[in-house]
């Protein structure tokens, strides 16, 4: 059989002040068209379906109808989890009308989802807190998929009963996961885990959780090793880290996809994918990376002269822009209209002015006798080592005169 996995969506996710709601769309129509073709039996959404709590309207419309569609009417069984951005009880409340459609949900770490049957596609014929199992009528096994959705402080105690999460997690999780595989998880069928969570090999390198996201690693407290992973699973189904990449320590593939998108600048130049899992009983897993080709490139770049970032900008049109502008003297406000002038998604400018070469003395007194315009000056020329522009003088005549009138 055919799995796809997909994660972190962050459907109504912003950068700075910029949408994304367009660019998700054209990547989620891309994963739908790659399901289709490449005939997947089974789709997994590994987490962070949304990108807060309350999502707009049009962030929830678009999370329903992509994965209907990728249910292929029903007959493709659809299974997402909650993530950290996620809440559980938003994933979970359209439930009945979902599973019509042949979408699970899984909104808190150790749910149980009801067996039910659809027409000539597609049972739950088994289920246990933290399991299920799938019966595809095309298909001649099962697939038994362990689920943990993301759990807080008080999803853990409450439906794993770890009051002290740095000292249990790890060691819960793997208890729960192997008496799960031991009851259901035998070589007649193909075993999967999937889940929302910080994992990394026993004594490998820590990896870097995705900039401007909520951590859910604190310490070593929220660290679950891939050594809990039990030995019956073929394939490992991971969602939160935003790059994909191999976890290693476990004999079988575990797996972050990688977010569908580039959300922070911190992922700029990563490859995003999805992963095609072709697997069958008592058999080593065979996974594919696709890359994804929707939606605007995030690029971190850095420029000594306008001109040259001007005429980048002109060329590269369809990206997202951090601009770091480093010149000896302060940029004029022409320079700037200039740069904005030639591409609408320019997230930050950051201007790194050189201080001058020649030392300043450091016992230089200030001379207090001034006006506060050559103060202003001093003290400038103390802080950068060069005089302020005319610009940034009148600016300050500006403030100046306009704190003194609110005073009056």
């Amino acid at each position: 059989m055919k799995i796809l996995h997909t994660a972190d969506w962050h459907l109504g996710k912003k950068l700075d002040y910029i949408s994304r709601l367009d660019e998700q769309k054209e990547v989620l129509q891309e994963i739908c068209e790659i399901a289709e073709q490449q005939k997947v039996d089974l789709v997994i959404v590994a987490g962070d379906l949304f990108d807060t709590f309350n999502p707009p309207v049009d962030a929830t419309e678009l999370l329903y109808q992509t994965l209907k569609r990728l249910t292929a009417n029903g007959t493709r069984p659809v299974l997402a989890i909650a993530g950290n951005h996620d809440s559980p009880d938003r994933i979970d409340s359209p439930d009945p009308l979902a599973r019509a459609c042949g979408i699970i949900f899984i909104g808190y770490p150790h749910a149980e989802v009801k067996p039910f049957e659809l027409d000539n596609s597609f049972a739950i014929i088994n289920s246990d807190k933290g399991f299920l199992e799938i019966k595809l009528k095309h298909i001649p096994y099962p697939v038994r998929i362990l689920t943990t959705a993301y759990a807080n402080e008080l999803r853990l105690k409450q439906f794993l009963g770890i009051e002290n999460k740095g000292e249990q997690l790890n060691e819960v999780l793997r208890n729960s996961w192997q008496n799960l595989a031991d009851q259901y998880c035998n070589a007649n069928g193909v075993n999967l885990l999937t889940a929302h969570l910080y994992m990394l090999q026993r004594g490998g390198e820590i990896l870097e959780e995705p900039e401007g996201e909520k951590p859910i690693k604190i310490g070593n407290a929220d660290i679950v090793y891939s050594d809990a992973i039990p030995t019956q699973i073929q394939y490992t189904a991971l969602g939160h880290l935003h790059r994909y990449q191999f976890i290693k320590g476990h004999q079988n593939p575990v797996v972050y996809c990688s977010s569908p998108l580039a959300y922070s600048f911190s992922e700029a130049g990563q490859e995003k994918k999805v992963v095609i899992v072709d697997v069958e009983p008592n058999q080593e897993a065979r996974i594919q990376a696709l890359p994804l080709r929707s939606g605007k490139q995030l690029c971190r770049k850095t420029f000594y002269q306008v001109d040259e970032a001007v005429a980048w900008l002109h060329e590269n049109p369809y990206t997202l822009v951090e601009l770091t502008m480093v010149s000896d003297t302060f940029m004029t406000s022409a320079d700037l209209k200039r740069i904005h002038e030639a591409h609408d998604g320019i997230i930050h400018i950051i201007p790194i002015v050189n201080k001058a070469d020649s030392p300043t003395e450091a016992t230089e007194q200030v001379k207090l006798n001034q006006d506060i315009h050559s103060l202003f000056g001093d003290y400038f020329k103390s802080k950068y080592g060069q005089e302020p522009n005319e610009e940034l003088k009148e600016l300050f005549r500006e403030v100046f005169t306009h704190s003194k009138q609110g005073e009056e």
